[in-house]
């Protein structure tokens, strides 16, 4: 006997008595069957409710030929009737996902005369693909109307159409569909075959928000936001804006172009800094000319200009230079010798000094967990 389905009567119910018709262990709870239930089985790309039944937590959902099994913590005793209870808060954050999705769905299949060729209400955010390539101004578009469409506040529709209705009406389907076929219809926006749990009225939504949108096969992947997810973003995101305001001390909408003319000082700012990096590189590397191996141990520097002072160095010293920069007992280094096998040199060091790196034609780059004096003692054994 296949179990009632609740949901369908009215997704909004939160608690509901049923009979448990069987109860069986396996390896990842108790499966449990009722003769009716609100719990949503995962399907149709939404995940499966959660909740109580009867004192034991449901973990899973699933429904198979037509019978709905719960996947319980505990026992429950076949033939007592139980209390279920929904977690709503769960619930209802995919009701207004899916339907939020329907919405946005409608409106962009229709618009790009395309397909929605995939769905999944993660636990984040909602991913759909489509096999159209619509591009951002127009998925921002998209946003527009269907928030414009939310706060007009339209009934949601849920028909059972016979198949002879069917063949006459427009609805959206990944597949060809046949037997009692649900039609969730949200009129003027979506028409679509749909198994899964929604609003009654499209202010329910509450908002809808686009996040990202990527090439993906032969079309688009859209990742969206719906109801308390896409109030809870943008909460966050103006409280991010917040905070780069007063640390750039210019209003919350001002951001932006605060943070663009930060990073041009910035640029600017290294621009001058290399530039007096390679004329004080040039110093010492004219303070070096002709003394043949010289070891340097300098302050923390990045890689780069690591690199960039043993070259200047070992073009006018006649011989080896070995760069180290750091302090404590972290150091970065870069070795050159030109000409020179120097592969022996830097296994000794790495062994000799807790190092790692490696090279070759002369050049040799890595980092020790070492202190100075050991650096130098090292060399000194050389």
């Amino acid at each position: 006997m296949e179990t009632i389905k609740l949901y369908y009567e009215d997704a909004f119910v939160r608690q509901f008595d049923a009979a448990v018709t069987s109860c069986e262990e396996g390896k990842n709870g108790w499966a449990v069957v009722l003769d009716g239930t609100a719990f949503y089985p995962e399907g149709g790309g939404q995940p499966a409710d959660h909740g109580t039944l009867g004192g034991v937590n449901v973990l899973d959902v699933h429904e198979k030929n037509g019978i709905i099994t719960h996947t319980c913590d505990g026992p429950l005793t076949v033939g007592e009737t139980v209390r279920g209870a929904i977690d709503w808060a769960r619930r209802f954050d995919h009701m207004q996902q899916h339907s939020g999705e329907h919405i946005v769905s409608g409106m962009l299949c229709s618009t790009y005369h395309c397909d929605n060729t995939g769905f999944h209400l993660g636990a984040d955010t909602v991913i759909i693909d489509y096999n159209a390539d619509i591009p951002w101004e127009g998925v921002l578009d998209i946003e527009r109307r269907a928030n414009r469409y939310i706060w007009e506040n339209h009934d949601l529709q849920i028909t059972w159409p016979t198949a002879e209705e069917l063949k006459e009406l427009p609805y959206r389907s990944k597949k060809e569909l046949t037997g009692d076929v649900r039609i969730v219809s949200f009129p003027g926006a979506d028409t679509c075959a749909c198994c899964g749990t929604h609003v009654q009225r499209s202010g329910q939504v509450g908002l809808v928000k686009f996040l990202s949108c990527q090439k993906f096969r032969d079309g688009v992947r859209l990742e969206l936001l719906c109801g308390k997810r896409a109030v809870d973003y943008l909460s966050a995101c103006w409280e991010q804006s917040v905070r780069i305001g007063q640390a750039l001390s210019v209003k919350p909408v001002a951001t932006a172009a605060a943070v663009e003319r930060l990073q041009k000082e910035l640029s600017d700012t290294r621009i001058r800094c290399a530039a007096l990096e390679e004329d004080v590189f040039a110093h010492i590397a004219a303070e070096n000319r002709d003394r043949g191996d010289v070891l340097l141990v300098e302050g923390p520097m990045s890689s780069d200009a690591v690199r960039k002072l043993a070259d200047a160095v070992s073009g006018t010293c006649g011989g080896r230079c070995a760069v180290f920069s750091g302090q404590g007992d972290a150091y970065k280094y870069a070795i050159i010798h030109p000409g020179q096998d120097i592969r022996e040199l830097v296994k000794s060091l790495n062994a000799a000094l807790h190092g790692r790196g490696g090279g070759r034609d002369g050049f040799a780059q890595g980092s020790v967990q070492a202190g100075e004096t050991e650096i130098r003692a090292f060399f000194d054994g050389q």
